[in-house]
């Protein structure tokens, strides 16, 4: 009988005290090595109807079985793999492949389903998810439905459900999973001493250079095909590569190196030590990978070689060395691959972690959701002005430290109506694109959201502007920040846009009333601002250009003439 941690404890009320109010699918997080399979025990211990807990691929159904079953109570299994289809029984672990083929009858009188890695699951269409839940709602209509997985967010797709109990709108779009009812991250496991600490070193001796690639735009995903093409013209990387893995593993007990594709990890395998080494990839039979990863947790395995197979539904907690030689799209793929060492097992301090893609992640990043800006971003804390939310944003930090810019767009924050279980977002948006009515917009928004009106993007403005006989645009080479005095000697701030050849445009500014400080907080700082929703304050001239850092410069700058002089218009960012 095994006693669950305090927050698998949390987990498993917060599912009891989720169903007990309404039936919407819930997910709960928890990062691997958690114990997921723990929490699916008890959840299906103490419910009270049948339970069937469903996994994709069979290591994980007999895995989430083996756990129940150390409880001293007995389960069922249907998995055609396992050559186990069990129907009767209270608790059933079964692989989807198997139950979306059973007999109608299977599909009676449960009243909770448990998807294993529901990170995997696509409702869209005909799946055989979706298929199998539609059989087993039509036998049962108030079937709760929970999800469990250590990563949240889908390559693609974005993240696999739309609230989070801890006040964080994670999509505007419905989603089948509608909240995140628990989770807990990866650094309260480690520092909890739940997991083991990694050590992370980054492109150590030789690494691979990927800086050229880029995600295909209908996925994404890294294409195959640029992969290969990379390594290919690296090849002759890997033997130094491989023998810096087998140095620094000298001293561990099993070592797992994943790899891009079939060609690359029959590369790394060739340069490994004989007898000690082994390579599972999608083309090895079901046979042959359970006796290679049996050999594996035994020990007479020490080098494991993969290819995107043993990234999830892998339980060898003697693993002490990861070695990364593929690269990521996102950081969730990067902690689970990395959560395949930080399993606590007997004798083992640490897990080295190796990154020779040049371009790894931190271990302990919050997945963001959106693409970086560039090369030099990193995920920051950001503050909602309006209901002090703390966003998880893109930014850029200097040498000290301190966050000099963000590239958030709208605040994340949301709460739940108690009274109709609504969620009400916050809305604030630091980034936005104006209307005539007054209305702010997403950047990116083709009509204003309150009036429905069309608006006018950026590529247009540019080429209407350029048309116009008596418009100029400017691209900016330089921006600066000056206070000097009108005619009548009033002071006001001057700000000069200039173009790599010195040419000049000007805008004035005065900020000796209120009135006219709200005015230079609309029409400047709002659109400026390296750093919106953070308070600036603004009283003078000389506050302006103290704070001029604070400032982004733009993209272009339109002009009109205004009898003799230029008068700026527009700006674009």
């Amino acid at each position: 009988m095994f006693t669950l941690r305090p927050y698998q404890q949390e987990a498993v009320k917060a599912t009891l005290t989720h169903f007990r109010r309404k039936r919407d699918p819930a997910v709960i997080v928890l990062p691997t090595g958690a114990g997921k399979s723990l929490v699916i025990a008890e959840l299906a211990r103490l419910a009270r109807g049948r339970v069937l807990v469903l996994a994709h691929v069979r290591e994980l159904v007999e895995q989430n079985h083996q756990k129940y079953q150390a409880y001293g109570l007995h389960a069922g299994m249907y998995s055609a793999g396992l050559h186990r289809k069990d129907t009767d029984e209270k608790v059933i672990f079964g692989s989807i492949q198997s139950v979306a083929r059973a007999r109608e009858e299977f599909f009676s009188d449960f009243s909770l389903v448990i998807i294993d890695e529901c990170h995997r699951v696509s409702f869209e269409g005909e799946t055989q998810y979706s298929k199998v839940l539609v059989k087993l709602r039509r036998s049962q209509p108030d079937l709760c439905i929970l999800g469990l997985t250590a990563t949240p967010y889908r390559l693609g797709q974005g993240w696999i459900y739309k609230y989070n109990y801890r006040g964080i709108l994670r999509s505007e779009e419905e989603q089948f999973f509608a909240r995140c009812i628990y989770d807990i991250s990866l650094g309260f496991m480690i520092k909890s001493k739940y997991l083991t600490p990694p050590i992370k070193i980054d492109s150590p001796i030789a690494h691979y250079d990927f800086s050229a690639l880029r995600v295909a735009t209908d996925g994404g995903f890294f294409r195959a095909s640029d992969i290969e093409g990379l390594l290919k013209d690296q090849k002759r990387v890997t033997p130094g590569i491989v023998k810096n893995i087998v140095e620094l593993s000298e001293a561990r007990r099993g070592v797992m190196i994943f790899c891009a594709s079939v060609r690359h990890a029959k590369e790394v395998y060739d340069y490994l030590p004989n007898d000690i080494k082994a390579l599972v990839t999608g083309e090895s039979e079901d046979e042959d990978r359970s006796e290679i990863i049996a050999r594996f947790k035994t020990g007479d395995i020490k080098y494991l070689v993969n290819v995107s197979v043993l990234t999830t539904g892998f339980d060898a907690p003697h693993v002490d060395l990861i070695a990364i030689l593929r690269p990521t799209e996102s950081v969730s793929l990067y902690q689970q691959i990395v959560g395949r060492g930080l399993r606590l097992s007997e004798g083992k301090r640490d897990c080295l972690v190796l990154d020779y893609t040049g371009r790894g992640f931190d271990i302990f990043s919050p997945e963001i959701g959106d693409d970086a800006p560039s090369d030099t971003c990193t995920p920051i804390k950001v503050e909602c002005p309006q209901c002090h939310h703390m966003n998880d944003f893109w930014g850029i930090v200097d040498s000290d430290g301190e966050v000099i810019e963000h590239y958030g767009r709208k605040c994340r924050g949301a709460t739940e109506n108690e009274r109709n279980g609504r969620i009400e977002p916050c809305g604030f948006r630091f980034r936005f694109k104006w209307c005539g009515c007054g209305a702010e917009n997403d950047i990116a928004a083709r009509t204003c959201h309150t009036c429905q009106a069309v608006l006018v993007d950026d590529d247009k403005k540019l080429r209407d502007a350029m048309a116009l006989k008596d418009a100029y645009v400017m691209r900016p080479d330089s921006m600066s920040l000056e206070e000097s005095s009108d005619k009548r000697g009033i002071p006001r701030l001057e700000v000069r846009y200039y173009d790599v050849d010195g040419r000049r445009l000007t805008e004035y500014f005065y900020l000796n009333t209120a009135s006219e400080s709200r005015a230079f907080y609309y029409n400047f700082i709002r659109i400026h601002d390296r750093m919106p929703g953070r308070v600036l304050r603004v009283g003078s001239p000389k506050d302006a250009i103290a704070a001029q850092r604070r400032f982004r410069m733009p993209l272009f700058v339109i002009a009109r003439k205004q009898e003799r002089f230029w008068k700026i218009r527009e700006k674009i960012f």
